[in-house]
């Protein structure tokens, strides 16, 4: 994958921009399970009250909390509350908040931030519960063996003694040893426990204030509800936008991978192609590319949010209950291992599968081009036996995998689950010892799944990204293919560009990987104006020394000139605009005859196209179809004849108008009088043309003003009709073996 990573490049401020959207959504989904803890803890379990600090405190209930403080702390609630009486000039407005403020003054809590008001948390937490409980040994005597919380026995005290009036009497030094005890009791609590403690005595007070302590409950549950609501609306619109973003993304990257591809195949000479099948080049631009696509939606969607969740998963469920922290240890180190294990069994099938589709691509691209031969031999049976065993091997790999993979959604789920299980048996047992609080654990379970979730979601990357690996590495194959034909740094021109002399100077030829040269020393010049055709047996090496003109390949020997120019020396584009070529195996383009025709030269005029198919013999079957030169070609031009596909392809050549053209074995489709009508045609519309014709046909080339005959990769004989009949043996043989004598008088 990394080699493509310079494909991502144009798509960097998008990804950013998802990174961002991903690290809110992960901070909205993690941020959740705190507020349901809220709700459970403070909404549910102290009815709205959230700290152990009351928002107003009558005033002949703060003389006795402040019994049980130090001088430091009294100062500290004195100055963080208001004194509110009649005389106050907001006496009205707090007169509605507090009813009670009619029958005697009340302290107001003032506008702290959090870090005051954590810090007044537990001054005020022990002073309410220490009254708290004064009052309930007070209010039930036969309790009183309770009061050993104090520092001494209030059993002995007589009955109806105002507890908080003698409290009042004693010392301040006095006082603070008799509560002592309680102190190490509320360090035990914790700042949670000892909110929730005080939250019903707070409650108490806001009741006796005139306070309506149930909407106080239900405001801070629909309120905590309204910011659950609005931070799901936040991850939804986050996840909307990363879901637009990566498939935004994916097919930027997959439209500029192909197009590169398709760039780079392009650019190919023969060589290059001898190394990729067409069935092979044709899976990488398209399902290869789509398996990238495919991944990349995902891999932008989860491989930045899981991390975020799973490492903010953690810190805040270790926040909740440090205590835990080995369950969720256990739960990763099993996936962790499951995900391994899945892991090692199929990554070396996905390298297969691929391998599989190219099989799979061939089989089926040689039947459906073959099907003519295939009905005529009756080998249907064959080729769906063939084609049934490239299915089927390629099914039985993904089945495999498959099966391995389906393992992992149960194991997951039973992973979830236990941890479910653990977190409630543990979680129990703490809640019951006051460790934690029921909303903690809640939220504690939450913040597990959620991690072992974003495991699972790496988990599905793990195993998507190696075959996405195996694709982009045979993308990255055709990408980084190194080009054996290459345009020299410093380009020539050609002295005469209306004029074609070729001339091969001791020119060798060897395929690559070959042992042996199947050209040796090739030495001929083809001038302007003439003809020279290229004759021999099957095999001798005709097609791959005219391939050598336009650098299909390169020569490995010696040096091809055009206009005494190496033709390496020059542009491929430069060198190729100067050649009319018409392969051996026509080839025509869906479209119309006339776009066909165009091929060669897009702003060829109407007159240039009519004579370039009047010269090719062609004007006659085009006339006679209903639409003429508009007439669609189907692709691969199946719906025309062998003949009438080589005279368009002859066409499409001569209306490129080049000083040199070369007809490799182009005339074998036509018959004799069409075969002998295009050479006169040709002899005169292209005089000043250098014509190579490569041919099988003597009759086709009696008249050439000279004749190469190649046997086995050299040169046998050169010259005319009449000069290598009574030099070359080899022409000799060849053209009696097909005219009489007397023909070839």
């Amino acid at each position: 994958m990394l080699r493509l990573a310079k494909y991502l490049k144009p798509f960097i401020p998008m990804l950013l921009l998802a990174i961002l959207l991903l690290f809110i959504q992960a901070n909205s989904d993690l941020s959740l399970p705190d507020y349901l803890s809220n709700i459970v803890n403070y909404g549910i379990q102290q009815g709205g009250v959230v700290n152990a600090v009351p928002q107003a405190v009558r005033q002949s209930e703060m003389s006795k909390l402040v019994l049980f403080m130090n001088q430091a702390e009294q100062m500290t609630v004195i100055n963080d509350y208001s004194l509110v009486d009649k005389n106050s000039p907001d006496y009205a407005s707090y007169l509605k908040q507090y009813p009670d403020l009619a029958n005697e003054p009340v302290f107001v809590l003032k506008k702290l931030n959090q870090a005051e008001i954590d810090q007044l948390n537990p001054i005020t937490g022990k002073a309410i519960l220490t009254v708290s409980g004064v009052e309930q040994l007070q209010s039930n005597p036969s309790g009183a063996a309770a009061s050993k919380v104090f520092s001494f026995d209030l059993s002995k005290l007589p009955a109806g003694t105002n507890l908080f009036a003698l409290f009042s009497k004693l010392p301040a030094a006095q006082r603070m040893q008799i509560t002592a005890g309680t102190d190490q009791k509320f360090k035990a609590l914790g700042g949670s426990a000892l909110n929730q403690a005080a939250a019903a005595p707070i409650k108490a007070e806001y009741t006796a204030l005139g306070m309506d302590a149930t909407k106080l409950q239900s405001d801070y549950i629909l309120h905590t509800g309204l910011l659950m609501l609005l931070l799901s609306l936040v991850s939804g619109a986050c996840t909307i936008a990363v879901g637009f973003l990566s498939a935004k993304i994916a097919a930027g990257l997959s439209r500029d991978l192909r197009k590169s591809v398709f760039k780079k195949v392009e650019s190919f000479s023969s060589t290059e192609f001898d190394k990729f099948s067409t069935a092979s080049l044709i899976t990488r631009s398209t399902n290869d590319i789509t398996q990238i696509q495919m991944v990349m939606i995902i891999m932008v969607r989860m491989v930045f949010y899981a991390p975020i969740m799973g490492v903010g998963g953690v810190i805040r469920a270790i926040g909740k209950s440090s205590s835990m922290w080995w369950i969720i240890a256990v739960a990763v180190i099993v996936l962790l291992g499951m995900i391994g294990i899945i892991f090692a069994i199929s990554l070396p099938k996905f390298k297969i599968i691929q391998k599989l589709i190219d099989r799979l691509n061939l089989v089926t691209r040689e039947n459906l081009s073959g099907m003519m031969v295939i009905r005529a031999f009756n080998m249907q049976n064959f080729e769906e036996k063939r084609f049934d065993k490239a299915n089927q091997d390629l099914t039985d790999v993904n089945l495999f995998v498959n099966r391995v993979m389906v393992v992992m959604m149960p194991g997951m789920m039973i992973i979830m689950n236990g941890v479910t299980l653990l977190i409630i048996w543990v979680g129990a047992h703490q809640v019951a010892q006051s460790a934690i609080q029921v909303g903690d654990m809640m939220a504690f379970m939450q913040y597990a799944v959620q991690i072992v979730f974003s495991f699972m979601m790496m988990s599905f990357m793990f195993i998507l990204l190696p075959r996405a690996s195996v694709s982009a590495d045979r993308i990255a194959e055709v990408l980084d293919t190194p080009l054996t034909i290459l345009d020299p740094e410093k380009q020539k021109r050609f002295k005469n560009r209306d004029s074609g002399t070729v001339e091969f100077r001791n020119v060798s030829f060897r395929y690559p990987g070959a042992e042996e040269d199947v050209l040796h020393d090739i030495n001929f010049t083809a001038k302007p104006g003439q003809t020279t055709a290229l004759i021999g047996a099957t095999g001798s090496g005709k097609s791959t020394l005219v391939n050598l003109i336009p650098r299909f390949y390169d020569v490995t020997g010696g040096s091809i000139l055009v206009n005494n120019t190496d033709i390496r020396t020059v542009s491929q584009h430069d060198l190729r605009e100067r050649i009319g070529y018409v392969p051996q195996k026509s080839s025509l383009f869906s479209g119309t005859i006339e776009s066909n025709l165009h091929y060669a030269d897009e702003n060829a005029s109407e007159e240039t196209v009519a004579e370039a198919a009047n010269i090719a013999q062609a004007t006659e079957f085009i006339s006679a179809m209903p639409e003429g030169f508009d007439t669609e070609i189907s692709q691969g031009g199946v719906n025309v004849s062998g003949g009438q596909k080589q005279r368009l392809s002859i066409a499409r050549a001569l209306v490129k108008k080049a000083p040199i053209y070369i007809f490799d074995d182009s005339f074998s489709a036509l018959d004799f009088k069409t075969d002998a009508a295009l050479r006169r045609a040709l002899k005169e519309k292209t005089a000043a043309s250098t014509l190579l014709i490569v041919t099988q046909r003597v009759s086709t080339i009696k008249n050439a003003e000279q004749i190469v005959v190649l046997d086995e990769g050299r040169i046998a004989g050169r010259g005319t009709h009449n000069e290598l009949m009574k030099s070359c043996e080899t022409y000799r043989e060849i053209a009696l073996s097909q005219l009489s004598k007397e023909e070839l008088a």
